[in-house]
């Protein structure tokens, strides 16, 4: 009797926890229908576990004396708008990479990229890791915003924080390429920062360079039910601020590629055969040739194995990464 009675109870609590599973789970997928929240916040811990894991995977290959300068904040209405600066000791500094971190607008953060930033300050760089307001708590076109007062900071603290505003190179990966190109675009072209209601603070003189890995930079021509491994809906939606982002007129400024022109600064533009996003650097390229701005290009055969995936360039362990590296660092330093 004793035993059915626990039977009966055990029961009932299994019964009320599916109950409350279900009630949940409606409420989610219903709230997701109307929010991104929901969804933004499960990717944001999605792509943060995985940037982690990549950043861990480099510790062994940092060098030593590599000197940080962390949590600078670039904008004085904003104490959340922080950069560190990684520099080499005792080495002259021959350029400065200001690094975009990715995370598809919505995750991501400087320290995901302290460890590449610091091999790549190994070459004779100072490299700068900027973090940017996240969505959906702000919106396109807010982290090109942040991007350009960024820009203005560094070159008015240039000696404290040992930056070559004479060869200063815009970077990122993936959503961090976008809004570096996207920054690019406007300080080149007096049009498009109209059209984008931003006022370049950065003189165009100061941009040498860009390096670009698997960014999105057509997001019209982005299949909204399969790209992003079919994550594109809730990441634009994020990003955009509407759930029309697909008819949203300001929204298709974000396709940068529309708005190249020919002043547009030298690039590096690169992303693994196995990346959903390659065909889209592959355009960007293209583009940028026919406007006769110098572009050097790593891309890999069909055929390679194994396939590179979405940000094959943070994995030192592997050919690809290394030779991604080594190309990069070349393209910098050839630049005028």
């Amino acid at each position: 009797m004793l035993n059915q009675y626990f039977v009966m109870k055990i029961k009932k609590i299994i019964l009320g926890l599916l109950g409350t599973l279900l009630v949940l789970g409606i409420a989610g997928y219903a709230t997701s229908k109307i929010s991104p929240w929901p969804t933004a916040l499960l990717l944001r811990y999605a792509f943060d576990y995985g940037a982690d894991k990549k950043s861990e995977a480099l510790e062994k290959h940092v060098p030593d004396h590599i000197t940080v300068i962390q949590d600078q904040c670039y904008d004085s209405t904003d104490t959340e708008a922080l950069l560190d600066v990684y520099y080499p000791e005792n080495q002259i500094i021959t350029a400065s990479i200001i690094w975009v971190h990715g995370g598809g607008w919505l995750s991501g953060n400087k320290k995901q990229v302290a460890n590449y930033g610091k091999i790549l300050a190994s070459k004779g760089f100072s490299v700068v890791s900027i973090d940017y307001a996240l969505a959906p708590s702000v919106v396109y076109p807010g982290p090109v915003r942040q991007l350009n007062t960024a820009l203005d900071y560094l070159i008015q603290n240039q000696q404290r924080l040992h930056i070559c505003t004479a060869k200063m190179i815009l970077a990122g990966d993936s959503a961090g390429a976008q809004i570096a190109a996207q920054t690019a675009a406007l300080l080149t072209s007096p049009e498009y920062a109209k059209l984008l209601g931003i006022v370049p603070k950065t003189p165009v003189c100061r941009i040498a360079g860009l390096v670009l890995y698997c960014g999105p930079y057509d997001i019209g021509k982005t299949d909204v039910e399969t790209g992003f491994k079919g994550l594109a809906r809730p990441i634009l939606w994020s990003y955009s601020g509407t759930k029309d982002f697909l008819t949203d007129a300001y929204f298709k400024t974000a396709s940068v590629n529309q708005y190249l022109t020919k002043h547009f600064p030298p690039a590096f533009i690169s992303a693994g055969n196995g990346d959903d996003l390659l065909f889209q650097s592959q355009v960007l390229a293209r583009h940028l040739a026919d406007l006769s701005v110098p572009v050097d290009t790593l891309f890999f055969p069909n055929a390679y194995t194994p396939k590179l995936p979405h940000e094959y360039q943070f994995d030192l362990d592997h050919k690809a990464g290394t030779t991604a590296l080594q190309r990069s660092v070349q393209f910098i330093m050839k630049l005028p």
